[in-house]
């Protein structure tokens, strides 16, 4: 696997801060290439071109990104504080690099459909943790019997999602993850039975 290789991180955490700085069309292969510290040539060896490079480091970001979701709501109790987790760690981790949330938030969202297809793809796995914090939030009784499910996790992902997005657009004026217990509280409010 290439993520394996020596170089692989190196090249993937040079193209989160040159695509940041200089938009995903503006960032030439050498421009990477250099920034990794390696030839040019080296890049072909672990990526077929510009856009394998960006499906890739969302792949890597967005798995580790993920993985450490999993395990951390994994520790909750139940779905509330699941919840709560997933939005902290949401708003912590992009919040704590900001290459990458306006890699993510911005430069991604300027890609073809077939790029947004390999991304959605990726979004998957992170879709389903929210589905089973939903699932489990029902089986406890605490959030509504009769939610759509679909609709729910759509609306938690898009408030999370521009949540993120307001913040790279403000320039990172403020602390993202002292928004986690406020959206929290938004979402459960219209999640509860009460």
């Amino acid at each position: 696997m290439k993520n394996t290789k020596p170089k692989f991180k190196q090249i993937i955490d040079a193209a989160v801060e040159v695509i940041a700085e200089n938009g995903y069309h503006s960032s030439q292969v050498s421009k990477i290439a250099k920034k990794a510290g390696v030839a040019d040539g080296t890049i072909y060896l672990y990526f077929k071109n510009k856009e394998d490079i960006l499906v890739s480091l969302f792949q890597d970001k967005m798995g580790q990104f993920i993985a450490r979701i999993e395990t951390e709501i994994a520790e909750k109790n139940n779905a509330e504080d699941k919840l709560l987790e997933l939005i902290r760690l949401h708003f912590s981790q992009l919040g704590a690099n900001v290459p990458l949330a306006i890699v993510t938030q911005l430069e991604l969202r300027q890609s073809n459909q077939e790029l947004r297809h390999k991304i959605n793809e990726v979004l998957k796995r992170y879709l389903k943790v929210i589905d089973s914090i939903i699932d489990e939030g029902i089986q406890e009784g605490v959030f509504h019997s009769e939610l759509n499910t679909r609709l729910v996790r759509q609306m938690i992902f898009g408030t999370l999602d521009e949540t993120v997005t307001n913040w790279v657009m403000k320039e990172q004026k403020y602390n993202l993850a002292d928004q986690a217990a406020e959206v929290h509280q938004l979402l459960i409010n219209g999640l509860s039975k009460q």
